[in-house]
């Protein structure tokens, strides 16, 4: 089943329970997928969605934090609840152990021996984690490999 369809069947399962919230945040995702076929002039695939809800994601993860900065807690928690549905839609995070193992490997494939050949190794583990690790700290982690 395509990750399209499982948001849309979830969606009517909210409806049916009242789940408001995640109803909600179900719609949202459905919307910015729909976006995002509109300005990229593609057809929605699991990889585009998967990117859009991490995207999502990632957006209310910073929100959550200013809002506890800011002592606004009950919109905090109302973040908090739109991640842990969100997150539902994406694959399982890979293990520190597991990232490591894909950076040594997409490193010995490339043949990357310094830090102009980040690219090419990013290039190579983007496919394999998206929505499934945090890029930036891949990235930080493929910057130390490559360093020492």
């Amino acid at each position: 089943m395509s990750l399209l369809s499982q948001l849309k069947d979830e969606m009517k399962i909210a409806m049916r329970a009242k789940d408001k919230v995640r109803l909600g945040v179900i719609r949202m995702a459905l919307s910015a997928v729909k976006q995002a076929e509109i300005d990229h002039n593609t057809e929605a695939s699991d990889e585009n969605i998967i990117a859009v809800i991490t995207k999502m994601v990632k957006q209310r993860k910073e929100s959550i934090k200013m809002f506890s900065e800011g002592g606004r807690d009950e919109l905090a928690a109302n973040e908090a609840a739109e991640v842990v549905a969100l997150e539902d839609f994406l694959p399982q995070p890979l293990t520190t152990d597991e990232i490591e193992q894909l950076i040594a490997k997409a490193i010995t494939d490339t043949g990357a021996a310094s830090m102009a050949d980040m690219g090419k190794v990013m290039a190579v583990l983007k496919p394999l984690m998206q929505g499934k690790a945090d890029l930036g700290a891949v990235s930080g982690q493929v910057r130390a490999a490559l360093n020492s």
